[in-house]
């Protein structure tokens, strides 16, 4: 009896802690687009943010910077924090 109840107990905390960290990694807007952390390009397809990308001062405000072959970089002396 006392097993059971510590099971049911557990799986409940379980179950909750499941949905807020599925909730918290949720990396969208309402409207459904991802978007962009300062100094970071992890995921980032330019191709969907042309709202930065497309504009180098607004890439720069991010961090980010174009590389001669075209590609985006990381600034040198970008601070994410």
């Amino acid at each position: 009896m006392i097993g059971s109840k510590a099971f049911v107990v557990v799986g409940s905390v379980l179950t909750i802690l499941g949905a807020s960290s599925a909730a918290a990694s949720d990396h969208e807007h309402r409207d459904g687009r991802n978007y962009v952390v300062p100094c970071s390009l992890d995921g980032v397809n330019p191709v969907y943010h042309r709202e930065i990308f497309g504009n180098p001062a607004a890439a720069a405000a991010y961090g980010f910077v174009r590389a001669r072959d075209g590609s985006w970089r990381l600034a040198p002396d970008c601070r994410r924090w």
